[in-house]
């Protein structure tokens, strides 16, 4: 063949390359499968939302969610950080979700849309701008002419800059899925028929915007076809579409929850979040997403509720810094593998179900063609008996309480649920040897004019928060004056307010009265004992938001703030009611409008340094200049000590904090068992600690050389004790069964540097207390040190071989094989 034949032929090749991606793929499906491009395929996804971390972040975010065996990554827009202001949008820095969607192409997977816009999320307001409140005549969520409007816009707007990147796959690009609105069957009721027609309004108007895709609307039984309706939970393997022909998909499977101040860290099992996985796609599964798989962090003010904390870690297999949640991701990591050894069978054979008895049954997979390949599903449900069962000629299983086992050719186990063979990393925080306890300088919050009564804005009524504010800031200032002539009466009196929450601080005549909160986050009394004088008393009123309602029928009408009252002074058995005096209104705090949180200093602007700062006092700002600590690990402050506020680095919102807060001291345990349903409070972990002591700082908010860190103190702390820490795993253990893979790794750079257990035999106990058992190999500990010692990674198979083992040793009654545990550190 001549130099110019093979020029014809390479250039064609180009051509036909150019023209698929011109073309794009095809994203079809039946009840077996998602069909791309003709390729039938069972897929695994998981949520990252994009705002929840950094552009810098997302790279290695998404390439661990592909290396943990995803073959899609997840997503909602959110339209109050596009679209602050009415027709203003911001697509700029981790707000630039084209860029996110293009780099989960680049690294080889697919992408799901969830437009919404409403996203729930545990996002402020769940996720809506706050101007639509404010918009004559609108109704949010309903079938209302106003709402539906600027749904549509936005919805379009979104949609064309999709199509303009050419991101759907019918375009070339990664996006196969689409989702319009959400979760709105679960409260459909509460709209009535207005509901029922505005859902079928969403369906009409996702279809009119010719995306190439297939769309989804999740837990909504009645979506109107050709939209397929899908499942959230803990677990979805009961589910069924609203039409036979539809893909049975799992799009939020809770692989975790979120956490509230007050409340104690949930903590869902590697198990039990496989079991919920295994026995989805053991009953027809054609796509699971993990809400979440990697949940980041709430910065700013972005955390809902109310009461969301800062961190939104969600227990997912990636946490909330990027470091690996070990071993739920590498326990995922092998079911998806395991599943996947099935997937040509599981989309294209025929299904048949025997059941064993005491919730025992095995699903198996047969395709019609001449090879009639199988595949199988071994679960027992049972949550208290493990199952021993006899499969005559495809062999004996041993299935635990609570587990799946996956069969490969329906007579060999390659995956069981409850069979962890993953590392598992003990995460901690460490302080950097070269670093300084920091200095504060502080300036208390200007309240020269509400002390006085100004604001900028005056009304004979008590006007609802989120109203007045736009949510600028959490914050919102009160003040009235009242007139007293008899002071007998008046010197001891209370100063009483209903108000809708969530905090409220007293002052009246400047002096401060004290503050109160609601335990729940909704309505409270605020009741404090008050001095008046003879004349004019100011009474001012600062009510503080954390988070705005983001879900339920109506959420968006939930009133905040001391929105109707009353307040009311009392004394002696009088009553005055303050409610429809003259009230003045000061959006935010001086210290916001002044940004003292920048780098860049402000004119009329005093940091005191020369004196020691003040401790216990509320509304005050500090600052303190630190070195960033060294090396690559992620980043943390310890905010122990203070009590509630916001934090900033180099101008950057790092969120809310409110380390006072501590949890309960009862609920939690050592040990968790998987077996059974979960639910939120099963397994919680840091009973009697705050809700959440250190916060994100991400390496992309850090200068090389000085930094500043800027904490608004709204109720009195001790910033003595606040540090920079690093993040990283401490102790690195494995717990393998004979046949199956070890592996060890530790993180940012760091090498294994000591074995400080090896067992190869019947050993016992967990990651930081392992002990020897009835019988081990004698070479374990060498065995190991010699794969491991000075390297990043370590990985072999565990046989009897590799440890020297050849006959006459017992195994471990319990499981009839023998296990590797290893406790080792980086």
């Amino acid at each position: 063949m001549g130099a110019s034949s093979w020029v014809v032929i390479f250039l064609l090749s180009v051509y036909v390359a150019l023209l698929d991606s011109c073309f794009g793929a095809e994203v079809s499906y039946d009840a077996n499968a998602l069909i791309i491009n003709g390729e039938r395929r069972l897929i695994f996804s998981g949520a990252v939302h994009y705002p929840r971390s950094t552009v810098e972040m997302w790279p290695d975010i998404i390439q661990k969610a592909k290396d943990g065996g995803l073959d899609a990554i997840e997503t909602y827009v959110f339209w109050d950080r596009h679209e602050p202001v009415r027709r203003q949008y911001d697509f700029s820095g981790n707000l630039d979700f084209v860029k996110f969607f293009k780099q989960i192409q680049e690294a080889g997977l697919y992408a799901i849309l969830r437009i919404g816009p409403y996203v729930c999320a545990e996002w402020n307001y769940g996720g809506y701008p706050l101007w639509l409140h404010n918009m004559p005549g609108i109704e949010l969520r309903t079938d209302n002419p106003i709402y539906k409007n600027e749904m549509q816009v936005f919805t379009t707007k979104i949609v064309n800059m999709a199509k303009e990147a050419k991101l759907f796959a019918s375009q070339g690009g990664p996006i196969i899925l689409a989702q319009i609105e959400n979760e709105y069957g679960d409260i459909m009721w509460g709209y009535g028929d207005a509901g029922k027609t505005y859902i079928k309004w969403c369906a009409q108007m996702a279809l009119a915007q010719n995306i190439g895709v297939p769309w989804i609307m999740c837990q909504q039984k009645d979506a109107p076809q050709p939209i397929i309706n899908t499942c959230n939970g803990y677990y979805c393997d009961w589910f069924q579409p609203n039409n036979p022909k539809s893909p049975k998909m799992f799009t939020e499977n809770w692989i975790g929850w979120f956490q509230k101040w007050g409340e104690r860290a949930p903590h869902r099992s590697a198990e039990d979040s496989a079991y919920s996985v295994a026995r989805f796609f053991q009953s027809g599964g054609v796509l699971n997403n993990y809400y979440m798989y990697h949940g980041g962090t709430n910065f700013g003010r972005t955390s809902g509720g109310p009461y969301i904390t800062t961190s939104y870690d969600y227990d997912a297999p990636i946490d909330e810094y990027g470091n690996l949640n070990q071993p739920k991701w590498g326990h995922l990591k092998r079911l998806h593998a395991a599943i996947k050894l099935g997937e040509k069978i599981l989309t294209n054979g025929t299904r048949t179900d025997k059941d064993f008895g005491n919730q025992v049954t095995l699903t198996t997979y047969t395709t019609t063609n001449a090879t009639g390949a199988r595949f199988c599903f071994l679960s027992n449900s049972n949550a208290k008996d493990d199952a021993n069962v006899d499969l005559q000629q495809n062999g004996k299983y041993f299935v635990p309480a609570w587990s799946v086992s996956i069969l490969d050719g329906c007579n060999k186990e390659v995956y069981n649920t409850a069979k962890v063979n993953s590392q598992t990393s003990v995460m901690v925080k460490k302080n950097d040897d070269a670093f300084a306890r920091l200095t504060w300088a502080w300036t208390p919050e200007a309240k020269k004019d509400t002390m006085h009564g100004k604001g900028n804005l005056k009304a004979h009524q008590l006007l609802e928060q989120k109203e007045l504010s736009l949510d600028a800031s959490d914050y919102l200032w009160y003040m009235t004056s009242v007139d007293v002539n008899d002071t007998s009466i008046w010197s001891n009196a209370t100063l009483r307010v209903d108000t809708m929450g969530h905090t409220l601080h007293g002052y009246v005549n400047r002096r401060y009265a004290g503050y109160q909160f609601s335990q729940w986050g909704n309505k409270f009394t605020y009741e404090k004992h008050v001095s008046l004088k003879k004349g004019t008393n100011i009474i001012t009123l600062l009510s503080a938001t954390v988070g705005l309602p983001n879900y339920g029928v109506g959420f968006d009408k939930i009133k905040t703030g001391i929105a109707g009252g009353p307040v009311q002074l009392i004394a002696k058995n009088v009553t005055m009611d303050l409610s429809t005096n003259l009230w003045s209104y000061k959006v935010g705090l001086t210290g916001e409008r002044k940004r003292l949180y920048d780098l860049q200093p402000r004119t009329g602007v005093s940091w005191n340094t020369n004196s020691s700062y003040p401790v216990g006092k509320p509304m005050t700002w500090y600052k303190a200049d630190f070195n960033a600590p060294s090396g690559t690990n992620p980043v943390v402050v310890d905010l122990q000590g203070l009590g509630k506020g916001h934090a900033w680095v180099n101008g950057h919102s790092i969120g809310r904090y409110w380390p006072s807060w501590i949890t309960a001291n009862n609920g939690c345990s050592d040990t968790c068992d998987y077996r059974g349903k979960y639910v939120k409070e099963k397994c919680n972990t840091n009973c009697g600690n705050p809700s959440q002591r250190w916060y994100h700082v991400p390496r992309s908010f850090l200068n090389n050389d000085n930094n500043t860190l800027v904490l608004f103190e709204e109720i009195g702390g001790n910033p003595l004790n606040v540090s920079f820490q690093t993040v990283t795993a401490g102790t690195i253990c494995a717990n393998v069964y004979e046949g199956e893979d070890f592996e060890l790794s530790c993180q940012g750079g760091q090498v294994i540097s000591e074995i400080q257990f090896a067992s190869f035999g019947s050993p016992k106990g967990k990651c930081g207390s392992f002990q020897k058992g009835s019988w081990e190999a004698t070479d374990s500990q060498s065995v190991v040190e010699a794969a491991c010692i000075g390297k990043q990674t370590c990985a072999f198979k565990v046989t009897k071989d590799a440890f020297g083992v050849t006959y006459g040793l017992m195994r471990d009654n319990d499981s009839g094989v023998a296990r590797l545990a290893v406790q080792a550190a980086c």
